[in-house]
């Protein structure tokens, strides 16, 4: 492990990164009540609403995590002309989040995840959404915008929810352009769209999306699993997530990294703050491996968290103190 002075000062480095944040930008809305009998006209629960609240969600959710890690941020996609797009950039605003990359249109509406809640129970789920891939004019507009802002960047994250912005035009050139210009680029994918991210610097796929990029459908071991698709997408290295496994990661050779987690309460939103936090580590210098270890206690700390959540640094170094200090005494 690392000595922990050495991850204080990473944290601290976090301030001086330019990252780009390419995707499926959405809101996550939060109706939270209780339960306390069916409806006599059907028989569904009958939510009694005492809270209602809204985070970024979808790529928004990576931009959040890396702006309450310090990080300098611009966000690249297309929302659409209206109020919940309102919504969305005057929240980037007020977190002081470059959102002159984002395309506006009338042509899709900005996408909305409604979630009713009761009991720390998530009792239905409501879309908005229109999930097709953005017009030529589009890519074209949103290409443009990147090619601008490129060479300020120090990292680019692909967030790909495939609702239709990292097309696979979008995504060949920015992997491209990046490659061109020595900048790490790294994708959480949707596995349909592997192949679109051929020679990106990093994936950080779950299992079940691994086994889905390569077309498997029996079980393989997670070893084989991953040195397959680094090799197949001609990755630098790939960050397997193997829930309460941990993770592994693939460079030259296979290194694994066991799960802490204070408790798993809901996992919505964590592997947008282990990309966020693997490649903001990465791009301040250090190691893929330390920055998997950052990235494997940040997880363990949002996962115990409710909702679409984030994680401070203060929240990262304390958890990576406390596993530090079990690993200390677990090999003494």
């Amino acid at each position: 492990m690392t000595k922990k002075v050495d991850l204080q000062e990473i944290l601290e480095n976090f301030k001086n990164v330019r990252i780009g944040v390419v995707g499926d930008l959405m809101l996550d809305d939060y109706i939270i009540g209780v339960v306390n009998r069916i409806s006599p006209e059907a028989p569904v629960p009958v939510v009694n609403v005492k809270e209602e609240r809204f985070v970024l969600g979808g790529a928004a959710n990576v931009v959040n995590n890396l702006s309450v890690l310090g990080a300098k941020t611009i966000c690249f996609g297309v929302i659409g002309e209206d109020d919940n797009g309102n919504r969305l950039i005057k929240t980037f605003d007020e977190k002081g989040i470059n959102s002159s990359g984002i395309i506006r249109t009338k042509d899709i509406p900005t996408i909305v995840k409604r979630r009713i809640l009761a009991g720390n129970q998530q009792l239905l789920r409501i879309d908005w959404e229109k999930a097709t891939p953005i017009s030529t004019e589009l890519e074209d507009a949103l290409l443009e915008n990147f090619n601008s802002k490129i060479d300020s960047l120090d990292a680019v994250i692909l967030s790909d929810y495939d609702k239709g912005v990292l097309t696979p035009r979008v995504a060949k050139e920015i992997v491209r352009l990046c490659r061109e210009k020595g900048k790490i680029v790294t994708v959480d994918p949707k596995p349909k769209n592997a192949l679109n991210y051929i020679g990106a610097t990093s994936m950080t796929p779950n299992r079940k999306e691994a086994m889905e990029c390569l077309g498997k459908t029996d079980v393989v071991d997670f070893e084989t699993l991953g040195k397959e698709l680094k090799e197949k997408l001609q990755l630098s290295n790939l960050l397997l997530t193997r829930s309460e496994e941990g993770m592994s990661l693939f460079l030259d050779k296979t290194i694994n990294i066991p799960t802490f987690a204070k408790e798993v309460y809901d996992v919505t939103g964590a592997g947008d703050t282990v990309i966020s936090v693997f490649t903001l580590a990465s791009a301040t210098g250090v190691d893929w491996h330390e920055a998997a270890k950052i990235a494997n206690t940040a997880a363990g700390v949002v996962v115990g968290k409710m909702g679409t959540s984030t994680v401070t640094k203060e929240e990262i170094l304390e958890f990576y103190n406390q596993i530090y200090e079990r690993w200390e005494c677990h090999h003494a």
